[in-house]
């Protein structure tokens, strides 16, 4: 269809509702919902610049973060943050393993790795 021959309707700008981070790329601006996990909001920041460094190649300047908020363990969309949500979740101990110029050559003990 040419353009003389249309007829605009409408001409409006649409808002999101409520993005949470939005950034320039090099062709167009893009809005974002990402979660992140971590203790304090500096760290959550730290980590979406990290983020979005490394993912997108997105420079520190062109990324406009809106919000950062808590969000409740049932609104949680990405999978990466529900794992976590599971009440029988587990994580493995860790080991202390001596290595090269620490561990002695004999000795009467059996290694001790549990802290």
């Amino acid at each position: 269809m040419k353009k003389s021959s249309g007829e605009i309707v409408y001409c409006g700008q649409v808002f999101e509702k409520s993005p949470l981070r939005g950034y320039d790329s090099r062709s167009d601006t893009h809005n974002m919902y990402p979660e992140y996990r971590d203790l304090t909001s500096a760290g959550t920041v730290t980590q979406c610049y990290r983020d979005m460094g490394a993912l997108r190649r997105a420079r520190a300047y062109s990324i406009q973060i809106m919000k950062v908020e808590e969000t409740a363990a049932g609104k949680c969309r990405g999978p990466a943050i529900k794992q976590f949500h599971d009440s029988k979740i587990k994580f493995l101990l860790p080991h202390h393993v001596l290595r090269g110029q620490h561990k002695p050559c004999f000795t009467t003990k059996k290694p001790d790795t549990f802290f």
